[in-house]
């Protein structure tokens, strides 16, 4: 999406115009690659960094284009959402003290960041998925206002309607429906470039999909989305999920998803990628072309490509061919790998950047022909195992042996990254540096995802949920800010939103979520037992749409019953007896806000609305809760 002028294809003829660009393009390529244009000097390294913008209360902060005026850097650009933001870091050659050089600019821009953010009153945060987002936060008033990211949003709407729905299971499981392709921008990444010589293409290409699992493993950050413990890297299954354009009916066919792992080895050139990327997806963006890029070539101008590039840019392979070209002219090919998660600590990610590209860089010294050594299925199968099971999972390996990913890569792929990294002559220290982190996270086993686990457990014993996603933010912009790798991390505790005043406190920092509704048909003795069984004294009442439209209580269910001690059961139903448009308030409210209004009024609950919907409940019990934990930070000297 780094073309600002791109708009939704309006019609065939359209489509038609910029198909012809696109195939055009396609031969070039080709031709390009025939006649020896491409850079295959100095190979160089790069990485695009994404960023999470957050509030006083550690939630998300819709405020990147401010931020961005105020920054006023071209280093700095959008993304698909208003609380996010991506830094983009200058193409390195891939030698000497490249990795130190890159922690250096990104802890520098994040400094820029740092001032801007703090003058605003804001954060940032570097993180695979931001714990604290939530669904309302993925309406569409979030998208940046840009043209282009409306338009995309738009054309997967057009290709796909606009129902989107997650499926994701874990420990927990999340099943929701939302109305647009916003749902991506809960993903946040680290994205690491290695320019490829074209000869080398194939084989590190297919080298790229075998190192997928052992990557996704060892840098897993994101087991989290709306409170919900998922995959150890959740963003896969998100990402795949939240632009998927197929519909329902068209899973049933050997259709890919528009987020893919790839369907088999390459063989030949990386045309063969972009030429099953024309055939199996629809056009969905275009763009003014102008350029006649066969001309360009005959008058020894590199063609810039335009519509192959904005096509490619709509096909979110997890490891993606790119096209680029280089400031003397020339143009030359990358890996882009889209696999690694942003944070926890820049450390964090220039380690996995360093191992990833270690790797590769000698993998094919020992392997030549991965694809003569392990089936296309079994390499996909790791992917997703690791995604879904991390640094517990086991891979079937080269040899055709089953084999303990911690083991894997500390017995092998360590190595191997270093016998790579030395091979490129980058230095020594930088080589120890990364190299160790990788080490040790896989030795003590805590890489992000292990380490939101454990701590979500272990607050669990003392915390409500919004409590324990408040301080898991927290925790984590405390370790980010002390450039902590996070092996070395503590679980959080209580104590990391010390910050914490009552007068700051918002509803949604304590309100219950994990609700329990009714229908206004439901007969008045299923809502008895349920309130029963749960130990609840007040339910909302909610339509089809997840609409508020009535409250009942325990005590009207008694006084109903009190009165009523003849009546024959299942003759009353909700709606008789219900509240209805009960008093309700917004979860940014205060705590303050919550407690005048109860008072006001003379209600012992509130349910929490945001835009009609539903999305959580006050009671007494909630204001118990904040009590205690608030008293236990006094008690440490906090407030």
């Amino acid at each position: 999406m780094g073309d600002l002028n791109v708009k939704v294809v309006s019609s065939q003829k359209q489509l038609n115009e910029f198909t012809k660009y696109l195939l055009k393009d396609v031969q070039a390529l080709e031709r390009m690659l025939e006649e020896n244009w491409f850079e295959d000097g100095q190979m160089k390294i790069g990485a695009e960094q994404e960023i999470c913008l957050v509030d006083a209360h550690y939630k998300p902060s819709p405020t990147a284009m401010e931020v961005l005026e105020s920054l006023n850097s071209e280093s700095f650009t959008t993304e698909l959402a208003k609380f996010n933001i991506e830094a983009n870091l200058e193409p390195k050659d891939f030698k000497n003290d490249c990795f130190s050089a890159l922690e250096k600019e990104i802890n520098t821009l994040l400094g820029n960041l740092d001032k801007v953010t703090g003058d605003m009153g804001i954060n940032y945060l570097i993180t695979g998925i931001l714990p604290t987002l939530r669904k309302f936060d993925m309406e569409l008033e979030n998208l940046t206002p840009l043209p282009r990211y409306r338009a995309l949003v738009n054309a997967i709407s057009k290709l796909r309607g606009k129902i989107y729905e997650l499926r994701i299971k874990g420990i927990d499981e999340l099943n929701l429906k939302h109305d647009s392709a916003m749902l991506e921008a809960c993903n946040t990444s680290f994205q690491v470039h290695l320019q490829v010589k074209p000869q080398n293409f194939v084989k590190k290409y297919n080298a790229a999909q075998v190192l997928a699992a052992p990557s996704v493993a060892i840098s897993s950050n994101s087991p989290m989305l709306f409170g919900k413990r998922l995959w150890h890297e959740t963003r896969i299954a998100l990402f795949q999920q939240s632009v998927d354009t197929r519909i329902t009916s068209e899973h049933l066919r050997d259709r890919s998803a528009r987020v893919t792992f790839g369907n088999q080895w390459v063989k030949d050139s990386i045309l063969e990628l972009y030429r099953e990327d024309i055939v199996r997806f629809r056009v969905m963006l275009m763009t003014e072309v102008t350029e006649d890029c066969l001309k360009s070539l005959d008058e020894g101008i590199t063609p810039k490509l335009r519509a192959l590039m904005i096509h490619n840019s709509t096909v979110y392979r997890w490891n993606r061919p790119c096209y680029g070209i280089s400031p003397n002219g020339r143009p030359h090919l990358r890996i882009e790998n889209r696999i690694l998660p942003a944070g926890p600590t820049v450390i964090d990610e220039v380690a996995n950047a360093a191992f990833w590209l270690g790797t590769m860089n000698a993998f094919t010294d020992h392997y030549p022909d991965v694809t003569k050594l392990m089936d296309f299925d079994d390499a996909n199968a790791n992917f997703h195992a690791t995604a879904y099971n991390g640094l517990n999972s086991k891979l079937k390996w080269l040899d055709g042996t089953k084999i303990g990913v911690s083991e894997l890569i500390k017995k092998e792929l360590i190595p191997i990254a270093r016998e790579g990294l030395e091979k490129n002559k980058v230095d020594k220290e930088d080589i120890d540096r990364y190299l160790s982190v990788i080490e040790e996270r896989n030795e003590n086993g805590q890489n992000g995802t292990s380490w939101i686990l454990k701590s979500y457990s272990e607050l669990g014993k003392e915390a409500n949920k919004e409590e324990i996603i408040l301080a898991l933010t927290a925790s984590m912009l405390k370790y980010q800010k002390k450039g902590i790798p996070v092996h070395a991390w503590d679980p959080a505790t209580i104590d990391d939103i010390i910050k914490w005043h009552p007068s700051s406190i918002l509803i949604e920092e304590f309100m219950t979520t994990d609700l329990f509704t009714v229908n206004k048909k439901d007969i008045l003795e299923l809502v008895a037992d349920m309130m029963d069984w749960q130990k609840i004294r007040f339910t909302p009442v909610e339509d089809e749409k997840g609409n508020l439209i009535g409250l009942i209580s325990m005590r009207m269910i008694l006084r109903h019953i009190n009165k009523n001690r003849t009546e024959t059961p299942g003759t009353t139903t909700v709606q008789d007896i219900m509240i209805k448009n009960p008093i309700s308030i917004d979860p940014e409210s205060t705590i303050f806000d919550a407690m005048k209004l109860m008072r006001e009024n003379k209600i012992g609950c509130l349910p929490v609305v945001k835009k009609d919907k539903l999305v959580g409940i006050v009671t007494e019990g909630n204001f118990l809760n904040i009590t205690s934990t608030l008293l236990k930070i006094i008690n440490k000297g906090g407030l």
